[in-house]
């Protein structure tokens, strides 16, 4: 019970710095739509490029901060030697990445289709290089169980990109992709020095034999990390390049990015629980009731995610106020793609099972198939749908790997999961929601929203009577 409060005390404080982080990027979201029109195809452009320094992120990080983890919290290691040991594969990597763009800057830029913009490239080169060499350290504070200093840390990049968008978006009237990215490098470059206090702290030491260790763990890691990033963001990098209209592209790219933005309330809730929970998931390994707790938090974190789906779906008269309405026709995928984004944070939970016998490489092929499904859908669907078949190629990608993770974990390590008590929540969110959806749709805003809060407080009501939250 002591770990489910220490787990509830930090899912809080990193689900702040997550969560309220994550909102106030989304107060960037109206503005970059009103700024940057959907006919001028840039919020796409963006899209685009936050996808592939998504996935550069994950290759260049190479599984250490779950390797971070594991190895620190081995009695037998010394956690500064750990740190050390990582941060020097991370360095290195960082430093190859960079040589090779900036070296060939021009061909790739032109493949990308950027020719005429590689200083786009450059920007959030330099950006993804900094974010990897960040990563270990806030891992570190982590494991350390610092949250207040990565929640210092987290928000006051943001409030600076914040400022610095109003100042050059609103003040200055800059209509330009080119300032999103530059100042993007500029925040992400200021709070880079704030490190530099707890790199003096570490005691660097560099173990060869731990190295080997570490990356015959890591690899697999790092191929389900570029699995796992691939199902979310590979659609936004096909999309340019598989859509039949190539002038159109980035617009209905735009489209669909904005409206994904509404979505990710989902991702924030997984986020915030990751961050807890792996520390402790690793940390209680040795104990006897570990089967339990983690059985224990796969189903209240599908308890919590199916309240978000329906808050998000009932709000949605208001939240669509986030972005242009010149957007607002891509809303339809918002249901599809938080139901995938519940399939991650599931299968994600699922994982720790592969993780804690050392058998990472189970991870790597879940991560595949699902990835595979995922660039069928949206290899075939595209040019018939659009970005529809985006938001489907979620669900068929998390869909396959979560399956093939539980089914195969149960075998090789497993856990009582309450299998009832979890669909039968999920069939009340499914009713639930299904009522929101024939609702009239001439009924004024705060009709169809009032009527949506009822049902979310039904939902509400009934597990807080299930689960015993509330007493008499």
């Amino acid at each position: 019970m002591a770990s489910l409060k220490s787990l509830a005390k930090d899912t809080a404080i990193y689900g702040l710095s997550s969560i309220v982080g994550r909102f106030l990027n989304y107060l960037l979201v109206p503005l970059y739509t009103h700024y940057m029109p959907k006919a001028s195809g840039d919020y796409g452009v963006s899209t685009n490029m936050y996808a592939y320094t998504a996935l550069i992120f994950v290759i260049l990080t190479f599984g250490m901060e779950t390797t971070l983890f594991r190895f620190a919290n081995d009695e037998r290691e010394t956690p500064d030697t750990v740190f050390s040991t990582c941060f020097a594969v991370v360095g290195s990597l960082t430093a190859v990445f960079l040589l090779l763009l900036f070296g060939f800057i021009g061909p790739i830029s032109g493949y990308l289709g950027y020719a005429e913009h590689p200083d786009y490239l450059m920007m959030m080169a330099t950006v993804v290089a900094l974010d990897a060499l960040q990563a270990l350290p806030f891992s570190f504070l982590r494991f350390q169980h610092r949250p207040i200093r990565f929640m210092s840390l987290k928000l006051g990049f943001i409030f600076l990109n914040i400022a610095l968008n109003l100042v050059y978006f609103v003040l200055l009237g800059k209509t330009s992709v080119f300032y999103v990215f530059f100042i993007n490098l500029l925040c992400t470059g200021f709070i880079t020095f704030f490190f530099v206090p707890d790199l003096l702290r570490i005691r660097w030491k560099f173990d060869g034999q731990l190295l080997r260790r570490m990356l015959s763990y890591s690899w697999p890691i790092l191929v389900l990390g570029v699995m796992g990033i691939l199902n979310q963001v590979a659609d936004k990098i096909l999309f340019p390049k598989v859509y039949p209209d190539q002038a159109h592209a980035n617009i209905e790219l735009g489209v669909y990015g904005s409206c994904v933005k509404i979505a990710m309330i989902m991702a924030m809730i997984t986020q915030a629980f990751r961050y807890a929970y792996e520390p402790i998931v690793f940390s209680k390994a040795k104990d006897a009731d570990k089967n339990e707790y983690y059985a224990l938090g796969m189903k209240y974190f599908i308890i919590f995610t199916l309240l978000a789906f329906l808050c998000v779906m009932g709000w949605l008269p208001l939240l669509r106020y986030m972005i242009g309405s010149d957007y607002w026709e891509g809303l339809r995928v918002i249901p599809i793609v938080m139901a995938a984004e519940i399939m991650m944070g599931i299968y994600f939970n699922l994982s720790f099972w592969y993780k804690l016998i050392d058998k990472t490489y189970f991870g790597a092929l879940f991560s595949l198939a699902g990835c595979l499904a995922l660039l069928a859908v949206n290899i075939w669907g595209i040019p018939h749908y659009s970005y529809m078949a985006c938001a489907w190629g979620g669900v068929a990608g998390y869909g396959t790997a979560m399956l093939l993770s539980y089914f195969i974990g149960q075998k090789y390590y497993p856990i009582p999961y309450p299998i009832r008590s979890i669909l039968a929540y999920t069939v009340l969110a499914a009713v639930l929601y299904w009522v929101m959806t024939i609702i009239p749709e001439a009924w004024p805003e705060w009709q169809y929203v009032g009527l949506s809060t009822l049902l979310i407080l039904v939902y509400t009501a009934i597990i807080c009577k299930k689960e015993g939250f509330v007493r008499r």
